[in-house]
């Protein structure tokens, strides 16, 4: 998936279909925090973890984000965090 293609899926007006972490990371970069991490809390896999660490991130609990990039199995993430909202959206897709 190209970034210019996650950062569509991210700007749409509807939700994306396919629900699950997708649905969280659209419902994130809308500030829809609570929905966002209902769905996120709710999903045990490192992807789960992964979108509940950059929902922690953007909402600046560094240390509660650092717990679930751990949870993920991945390094704490830098820079903007829709870049990373969009990395994150690029990776679920790719695993399809």
């Amino acid at each position: 998936m190209t970034e210019d293609a996650a950062r569509a899926l991210l700007r749409d007006d509807q939700p994306p279909a396919a629900g699950g972490l997708l649905r969280a990371l659209w419902h994130g970069a809308r500030g829809e925090w609570d929905a966002a991490h209902a769905i996120a809390q709710d999903d045990p896999s490192a992807a789960g973890a992964w979108v509940h660490a950059w929902l922690h991130r953007v909402e600046g609990d560094d240390a509660n984000a650092g717990y679930w990039y751990r949870r993920a199995r991945r390094p704490v993430a830098a820079g903007p965090t829709d870049a990373e909202a969009r990395a994150i959206t690029a990776a679920l897709l790719g695993e399809r």
